[in-house]
């Protein structure tokens, strides 16, 4: 029979043994379980690695459309500038696409996008007219009032975008395309306030609609031109309205209208030929210079036409104002009342208010005009012919 000590020997040697084959057994387990933690840590390092690159390539797409719409907003912006610039510097014809074209290119390659310049392309460049309710086409005999335009970066022009990691991603290049419209608008119903340094341009002289109308239609004598700057005798297919009032004082003459304080002064009125209406005379008036639902506004005014205030006029000669249109007017001198219907946009041509009735005159011609401070009038019921609101970004 084995001794205590013996059994513990055998039981120590049991143990050693069975140590041994548990190490053998789990070893080539442990080598296994690393290489395969190895390769799925190399499978997610690509996927991240590639997630990373699409995120980046994302980004920088975003990145260059952001300068895309910046860059054709600006263009759209210029084009419809130079179209009324355009419209200023001539009395009659029509717009010169070459000008906006070119203007609108000139801003294009001040305007990176993507590390390069997107220039315009002349078939993505459209002029017409914007409507209020954001349609584009005709408007019966107006002039164009927008300019639109589409930026591309593409394989017909500027090119494709390059991206950085098409190797990773599968996507090497990605197409652009951008619009944006720049609008100046007809509608106009009135003003509002303008800041305390500036003034509103217009003429404090009535025009009833019926002799506008007729300059319109070239039912009137042409026999002033401007040309380079300057007022001339002969005709440059812009045909004259006279503002002077060729009746006796009765009810429907024309005369001044008292956008102030009431029996508005010849000082009132030769300051604002010259500077045009303030703040403060709008306040003075009492009520918004902003047409009713009906689309009238009545003024109070006197019939004719001071000589007093000849001098501030003959001082504007070549220079262009807005003027009130009235459809009626009732009562008799200073008790007038004007129902102002449209605003217009005119070049001041000759005066002459002394000596004989029949010589005097304030002669005018339709001249499109930008109206500063201007509010739209968005049913669309008062429409300019001759008059815009500054250009606005309008998509």
């Amino acid at each position: 029979m084995m001794s205590m000590k013996s059994l513990a020997i055998a039981e120590r040697s049991r143990n050693a043994n069975r140590q041994k084959t548990l190490s053998f057994a789990f070893h080539p387990r442990s080598h296994q379980r690393t290489g395969s933690a190895l390769v799925l840590g190399i499978v997610l390092s690509i996927g991240v690695l590639s997630i990373t690159a699409l995120s980046m390539d994302l980004g920088y797409v975003r990145l260059v459309q952001a300068e895309l719409r910046r860059s054709a907003d600006a263009i759209a912006m210029a084009g419809c500038w130079d179209l009324f610039e355009q419209y200023q510097a001539a009395t009659v014809g029509d717009y010169d696409f070459s000008s906006i074209y070119s203007a609108c290119n000139q801003v294009a390659v001040l305007n990176p996008v993507g590390e390069s310049f997107a220039e315009l392309n002349s078939a993505d460049l459209s002029i017409g007219t914007y409507h209020l309710d954001g349609s584009w086409g005709d408007e019966g005999g107006l002039p164009p009032n927008a300019v639109r335009v589409v930026l591309r970066r593409d394989d017909s022009v500027n090119g494709e975008l390059p991206l950085f990691f098409g190797s990773l991603t599968g996507r090497h290049i990605q197409k652009l395309t951008i619009s944006a419209t720049a609008a100046m608008f007809h509608s106009i119903e009135g003003f509002y306030l303008p800041e305390s340094e500036e003034a509103l341009n217009i003429l404090p002289i009535a025009l009833d609609l019926e002799t506008w109308e007729k300059a319109l239609n070239a039912e009137t004598k042409d026999d002033y031109q401007f040309i380079n700057g300057m007022v001339s005798l002969g005709s440059d297919g812009c045909f004259e309205a006279d503002l002077y009032p060729r009746g006796t004082g009765a009810s429907g003459n024309r005369g001044t209208v008292d956008i102030g304080g009431e029996d508005n002064s010849t000082n009132d009125l030769s300051r604002q030929i010259l500077h045009g209406i303030s703040r403060q005379d709008l306040v003075d008036l009492g009520k918004p210079l902003v047409f009713d639902d009906y689309g009238e506004l009545e003024l109070n005014g006197d019939t004719g036409i001071s000589a007093g205030i000849k001098d501030e006029l003959a001082a504007i000669i070549g220079e262009v104002r807005i003027i009130p249109v009235y459809s009626q007017a009732t009562g008799n001198g200073n008790n007038s009342t004007f129902t102002i219907v449209r605003w217009e946009g005119v070049r001041i041509l000759d005066v002459k208010l002394t000596g004989k009735k029949e010589a005097k005159r304030v002669l005018v011609q339709p001249q499109k005009v930008l109206a500063r401070n201007s509010r739209i009038d968005y049913t669309g019921n008062s429409v300019s012919t001759h008059l815009f609101t500054p250009v606005l970004l309008v998509e």
